[in-house]
């Protein structure tokens, strides 16, 4: 397993896994996956290089309500074992380790149904958390729903740590969650 950059090269397994039904957006779920396939649809290349924008150029962000706002500089990788296995994804506020209420942590991670199970989000975690370092974070946050006992073994192997528990803003729901941290040795 390896984090690749989105390239034309692995693009077409990763339309297959959006074709399947499968979104890191695990809140709009089919809705983010069809709005994904209409943007490759349409610019392949544009889509691509909206993956990695370290220096938030890109249009606003869409929140599972449908509401949009400032995008963060940010980047994606997909992680690859010879098909594309899922996404985990760094974004930050340049300047501050703090995020707006709205950004709920520094990572976001996916991984596909038929991937799960194997390592591969632990592993992917592990290699974005020295890219995070390296841009000068001393830490990340990653936040989770409490019954997601998978993405906390996750973010606990890599060293997380709880930090709180927390009322998630209205454009998720309003539901609770649970806030990790990892520092950035």
């Amino acid at each position: 397993m390896q984090l690749v950059s989105p390239s034309l090269e692995y693009l077409g397994s990763y339309v297959a896994a959006l074709e399947r039904g499968w979104s890191a957006d695990n809140l709009r779920g089919e809705v983010a996956a069809r709005e994904e396939l209409a943007k490759i649809n349409a610019d392949a290349s544009a889509f691509l290089s909206s993956l990695v924008d370290p220096e938030a150029k890109g249009p606003p962000v869409t929140l599972p309500d449908g509401s949009k706002v400032e995008r963060l500089p940010s980047f994606r990788r997909w992680i690859w074992d010879g098909e594309f296995c899922g996404s985990i994804g760094l974004r930050w506020k340049a300047g501050s380790t703090s995020l707006p209420p709205y950004s709920l942590g520094h990572i976001g991670y996916a991984v596909v149904p038929w991937k799960r199970g194997l390592g591969y989000a632990t592993r992917a975690l592990q290699v974005m958390l020295p890219e995070a370092k390296a841009i000068g974070l001393p830490f990340v946050e990653i936040t989770t729903d409490p019954d997601n006992l998978p993405s906390q073994k996750v973010i606990q192997a890599n060293g997380g740590f709880l930090v709180e528990r927390f009322t998630k803003p209205p454009q998720y729901g309003g539901v609770p969650g649970l806030r990790f941290r990892i520092a950035l040795e």
